[in-house]
């Protein structure tokens, strides 16, 4: 599978990178890798595979391990990195629009 140097700008573009011209080669080859090795694993059977709705590694013997329960806990730094980001409204960070880009 070969990809274009048209279409790694193009996914450039996308993501608003700007790339170099020896960039644009590096990111080709390694893409071109990629999509290879890909082409490769649809190439195998998993019709007998079951999907899998999570991944949790399991211990020796099958057991997963212990999870903590999630709680809601307060922040101690969160008004420390506030104060150091440039356009901030309390508890959000502001950032620029990018979908009209």
């Amino acid at each position: 599978m070969k990809i274009s140097r048209e279409e790694v700008l193009r996914v450039a573009e996308l993501a608003h990178l700007e790339l170099a011209p020896a960039e644009v080669d590096t990111y080709r080859e390694q893409l071109d890798a990629i999509l290879t090795y890909i082409a490769k694993l649809e190439e195998l059977d998993v019709s007998k595979v079951e999907p899998m709705a999570q991944v949790l590694f399991r211990a020796e013997g099958g057991v997963p391990p212990e999870l903590r329960e999630d709680t809601l806990r307060p922040c101690a730094i969160g008004d420390a990195v506030l104060s150091g980001a440039p356009d901030a409204a309390k508890p959000f960070f502001r950032v620029p629009k990018v979908l009209d880009r």
